[in-house]
């Protein structure tokens, strides 16, 4: 698997691109805010993210069902964001997945009940402001173990 550019085009069967704005005004990111449980409260967390080693290995996925999950850098930062479609007998289809590689000023909002990998940031440790909706059940997130694979970084 290579890693691809994140464009909007490439990234929308999965969520949204947030990218910084290159003119004043403000621009709405409406899809980075979703909730399909109405008793599930906003969370913002601040995270700090060391690089990961390279090759990257991958070996587990992650979904929130019914919320979207939002990544947006405070630094200026490189991260991978790996997604992949459900599988007919359910989880992630890794024979479907699809790399991004985000540069500096971009950020992703994982669309609700889509699979991606744990965060990971390459080339230096990065701080990021995490945005999702939890209600303190289990369905806040699941992890699935995966076909251990290696992703070469750059």
């Amino acid at each position: 698997m290579r890693l691809e550019p994140l464009t909007p085009e490439g990234f929308a069967p999965f969520g949204e691109v947030l990218q910084l704005p290159d003119a004043p005004g403000r621009h709405f990111f409406n899809g980075a805010l979703r909730t399909d449980r109405p008793g599930a409260g906003p969370s913002l967390s601040l995270s700090y993210k060391e690089p990961s080693a390279t090759p990257l290995t991958v070996r587990q996925m992650e979904r929130h069902r019914f919320s979207s999950q939002s990544f947006v850098p405070l630094d200026p930062a490189r991260f991978v964001v790996l997604v992949a479609p459900h599988a007919v007998a359910g989880g992630p289809d890794m024979a479907r997945a699809r790399a991004f590689l985000a540069e500096p000023g971009q950020g992703v909002t994982y669309g609700a009940d889509v699979w991606h990998h744990p965060f990971t940031v390459v080339g230096g440790a990065a701080r990021f402001a995490v945005f999702m909706w939890l209600d303190g059940t289990t369905d806040d997130e699941e992890f699935v173990d995966v076909t251990p694979f290696t992703l070469e970084l750059p």
